[in-house]
């Protein structure tokens, strides 16, 4: 007997009947799920990632699953589609218009995937297949699921990768992954999962990592999208302010276990489970941090191109931990690649004791002047002041005694320690080399280092893999510690963190900066952390200084036309603040838009 056909998109024959009969219509109920449990064979016994986990979800609407890293959100949601992996499974049941998916395989369980379902995954770059042009995997999709010809799949790869906004289509088509910016990655992704009309879609953090403009600009997609095909969208992620600007009903897992279920607003604005209010209350809220802060830079309107930004006077007396006089950085030729000049023009201060946010985009050259700041960058023009020592035409051997007085926390903890040896080893290393500690004397200083992060002494002997991220990070802070520096460059040490983990970081931070005093250039793009931590701010844009000044006045009286879509860009834990927040940056963008 031949296969049920189905005219599909462009007219292409489907090559399977789709789930459920009818055409579907928005409110109508798209997914059942009860008592929905998810058990890993570990170590000879199951091991319980989820339980019980109930809810219904209707065309149309955005359903949140919140909660830490190893709550069971994602491994939940990825059981739907058979994702699990090979030690695990699915108990329960989980119905898609009528039909179980629990315990579906084979053939059945392919025409769902895509056809019926689809994933935006977290990390696009891992997700796409890097030796395929992102055109032929969206045309690929459509031809596995519908009998296409190829000039047919690539018409409609193109016209989907218009519909997600990716600047001129027809020529990004043939472009490779790694050829593509984060954001637009994305949007390859969402692309890809729309291809086939699914009737649910499964975001797995979508905007983890990505800038605020380009979050904003993804989440604005995603609302567009759904109002445009009805599909139903079940959004996993720990980003409070994204739920906020998406969510219709919010899920909160812990341990596995669902321990709140609500709509969007009885959650944000009466929860009642103790580790929703915990959650809530561990998410930074832009604007409403009160930051106490010295004399510090002021600057006049500025105005965006190469000109210098005037440093001020800094405070009394006082050495600069940082500065920086019309600094531009350079990265040298490479083979046929010519000088790429990443910053121009920098003029920046930190004292000592203070704390200075850089925010801007990726490529922005934030990184770059903090690794030029720790001499990891030459200094092609002007100067550049460490502590007061001249580094900005420094040989190797000048730069010996510099490093005792700079430490870096890098973004990732993980991949900047090495994995072979414990983590009492690699925090002890600076000491060991700088100090030539030996024996007890060293292994007391590791100690204290480790009782400084708030870790039991007893983790030393741990090896990075066998830590959370959390945990990775404070041990990066305490290794940068070690030589108690004078000066602290920390490049997104939070940005992959879940936000309570991130709270007890910042909080750990904070409490040591307060301790040893060093002037920290704080790099982030969340600007909501920043405003916490940082007494002053400087924006940067294509790399140049656009706006530095107090951070009271640089979040609440912003005067660069880039600094205010960026404040206007970040979400807020907030549904009723952040959809007139979503207002106001169109408006602004709108502007913009018109006097350009």
């Amino acid at each position: 007997m031949s296969k049920p056909q189905e005219v599909g998109l462009d007219g292409a024959i489907r090559l399977s009947r789709r789930i459920g009969d009818g055409d579907i219509k928005r409110g109508d109920t798209i997914l059942e799920v009860r008592d929905l449990g998810v058990k890993f064979w570990v170590n000879g016994e199951w091991f319980d990632a989820a339980d019980e986990v109930n809810y219904e979800l209707k065309a149309g609407e955005v359903l949140a699953i919140v909660g830490e890293s190893g709550s069971g959100k994602t491994q939940s949601s990825m059981s739907l589609i058979g994702l699990l992996p090979s030690n695990g499974r699915a108990v329960g049941s989980a119905k898609l218009k009528g039909t179980e998916l629990i315990g579906l395989s084979g053939t059945r369980l392919r025409e769902v995937r895509g056809n019926e379902i689809a994933v935006i995954f977290q990390e696009p770059m891992t997700a796409l297949n890097p030796v395929y042009t992102v055109g032929f995997q969206i045309a690929e999709t459509l031809r596995t699921h519908f009998v296409m010809a190829p000039a047919q799949a690539k018409a409609r790869a193109i016209d989907l990768m218009r519909l997600v906004e990716i600047p001129d289509p027809e020529g990004s088509f043939d472009k490779f992954p790694h050829q593509l910016s984060g954001g637009q990655r994305q949007r390859i992704m969402i692309a890809q999962s729309l291809a086939c009309d699914p009737k649910l879609l499964i975001a797995d953090e979508p905007t983890t990592a990505l800038d605020v403009t380009v979050q904003a600009e993804i989440l604005k997609l995603m609302r567009e999208l759904r109002e445009r095909v009805d599909a139903a969208i079940i959004l996993i992620t720990h980003d409070m302010g994204v739920v906020a600007d998406m969510a219709d009903r919010i899920i909160v897992m812990k341990d596995g276990r669902v321990v709140e279920h609500g709509t969007s607003d009885q959650i944000f604005n009466d929860p009642q489970h103790p580790y929703t209010k915990a959650l809530l209350a561990a998410v930074p809220h832009l604007g409403t941090t009160a930051t106490d802060f010295a004399p510090a830079l002021k600057v006049s309107l500025v105005r965006e191109g190469d000109t210098p930004i005037p440093l001020g006077p800094g405070d009394a007396g006082a050495t600069a931990a940082l500065l920086m006089e019309d600094v531009t950085i350079e990265y040298p030729k490479q083979g046929r690649r010519p000088a790429f000049r990443a910053a121009k023009n920098i003029n920046l201060r930190v004292d000592p004791g203070r704390v200075v946010g850089l925010v801007g985009e990726s490529g922005s050259g934030k990184t770059t002047i903090g690794r030029a700041a720790v001499a990891l960058l030459p200094v092609v023009e002007g100067t550049l002041h460490v502590a007061g020592r001249d580094i900005t035409h420094a040989t190797n051997a000048d730069l010996y005694p510099f490093r005792r007085d700079v430490g870096i926390v890098f973004q990732d903890p993980g991949s900047s320690l090495n994995p072979r040896l414990p983590v009492g080893e690699s925090i002890g290393e600076p000491l060991f080399l700088h100090e030539k500690l030996r024996g007890k004397e060293l292994s007391d200083r590791v100690e204290a280092l480790l009782d400084s992060v708030e870790l039991p002494r007893a983790m030393r002997n741990r090896y990075p893999h066998e830590l959370s991220g959390g945990q990775r990070q404070r041990i990066g802070i305490a290794r940068a510690l070690a030589l108690e520096p004078k000066l602290l460059i920390a490049d997104e040490p939070t940005s992959a963190l879940d936000v309570s983990v991130q709270a007890r970081v910042l909080q750990l931070f904070s409490d040591l900066q307060e301790r040893y005093g060093f002037a920290c250039l704080f790099i982030s793009h969340d600007l909501a952390v920043v405003e916490m931590l940082s007494s002053q701010i400087a924006v940067m844009k294509d790399g140049v200084l656009v706006e530095v000044g107090p951070t009271p006045e640089i979040v609440n009286n912003p005067k660069h036309p880039y600094t205010q879509r960026l404040l206007s860009a970040v979400p807020v834990p907030d549904p009723a603040e952040q959809k007139k927040r979503r207002e106001l940056r169109d408006a602004i963008i709108e502007s913009q838009h018109l006097v350009s």
